[in-house]
């Protein structure tokens, strides 16, 4: 006979199972990637972003047009602390102002933090130094709309190339004359056909030749007459996307513009620091100084906030607007030539 407490547990030890013993985790292998067994979620896809955009760089195209004297080729290097643009020298004795506008195009591969950049600066030395300035825009639209063409016909090959290289203009700082008094004929015209085609930022050349008051009135009276001539300089209302954006850009359009800049490749000693500046009679002007220039809302503003909606602008808008007009006008894609017919017949 087998005694109670023996029987009770028994019917224990078959309703409660024994422990289990936990199964050994495996090494992870040698061979795979830690990363890939660690933290998964969508807002990965960033970083993926990230080190292709690293890996790959990115284009980008800045078109500076004013008359000579204007620091333009200054401020360029200014702003991407390089000599990237021709160096100005001062004047030349055989060095004689072009008869036409001529364009420009030097390029640079700037690195930094690992990013690279082609950056592509396209001067455009005789614009409105000539007695008559009548249509002296027209090689520029040209020059835009033929970058757009070359795009185009890449596009719409049979056998396109993975990464097409991007010629296209994505900024054009257009260099006010700092007269203080108010805007030329010639800087209204040019605004106003070129604002159609391209992404235009209008910049007031050597504000330290005005007074603070004086600078303020200007900025004042430059924005009252491109509202009155109807000229859109970016970032244009129309293409902002969210109320965020409108917030941003409302307070740039209705403060910041034009940007009143100074320009310079020199360093000085103030204050025990190194800064970029113009030595005067009476002082340094500095150049990221806020106080004293506004260079350093202008190099964020291209630069740090607006650079890749330049890029997609030009891409969503300008280019969009071409295309769709030129493929309207050829009734379908551009004519094959008999190169591109033969490579068709072969594809098929």
């Amino acid at each position: 006979a087998v005694p109670v407490e023996g029987k009770n547990e028994a019917a224990m030890s078959e309703l409660v199972p024994e422990p289990r013993q936990k199964p050994v985790v495996p090494m992870k292998p040698m061979g795979i990637n830690a990363n890939l067994l660690g933290y998964i979620g969508i807002d990965t896809i960033i970083e993926q972003m990230r080190k292709k955009t690293m890996k790959t760089g990115f284009d980008f195209n800045i078109m500076v047009v004013g008359q000579s004297g204007l620091g333009k080729s200054t401020l360029v290097n200014t702003l991407f602390k390089s000599q990237v643009s021709r160096k100005s020298s001062g004047w030349n004795r055989e060095e004689k102002i072009p008869k036409t506008v001529e364009i420009k195009a030097i390029g640079h591969v700037i690195e930094e933090g690992g990013v690279k950049m082609k950056l592509t600066v396209i001067d455009t030395p005789g614009f409105g130094d000539q007695i008559n300035n009548e249509n002296c825009w027209e090689p520029i639209e040209k020059y835009i709309n033929e970058q757009y063409e070359k795009f185009l016909k890449e596009e719409v090959n049979i056998a396109r190339k993975k990464r097409i290289p991007d010629t296209r203009v994505h900024c054009c700082l257009y260099f006010i004359s700092p007269t203080g008094h108010s805007l030329r004929p010639l800087d209204l015209e040019f605004m106003k056909h070129l604002s159609k085609v391209v992404n235009i930022i209008p910049v007031i050349a050597k504000a330290d030749t005005m007074t603070l008051e004086e600078k303020i009135e200007f900025k004042q009276r430059v924005r009252k007459e491109l509202e009155v001539n109807g000229i859109e300089f970016y970032p244009q209302k129309e293409f902002d996307e969210d109320l965020e954006d409108k917030t941003e850009n409302d307070k740039i359009r209705q403060e910041s513009m034009p940007f009143a800049v100074v320009g310079s490749d020199k360093e000085y000693q103030v204050n025990g620091k190194r800064v970029l500046g113009r030595k005067t009679p009476w002082g340094i002007i500095e150049v990221e100084n806020l106080t004293h220039c506004e260079f350093a809302l202008l190099r964020d503003f291209v630069i740090r906030t607006h650079l890749q909606d330049l890029k997609e602008v030009t891409h969503n808008i300008h280019y969009e607007t071409y295309r769709a007009k030129r493929l309207n006008d050829n009734g379908g894609l551009p004519p094959m030539t008999v190169e591109t017919e033969e490579n068709h017949e072969s594809n098929l």
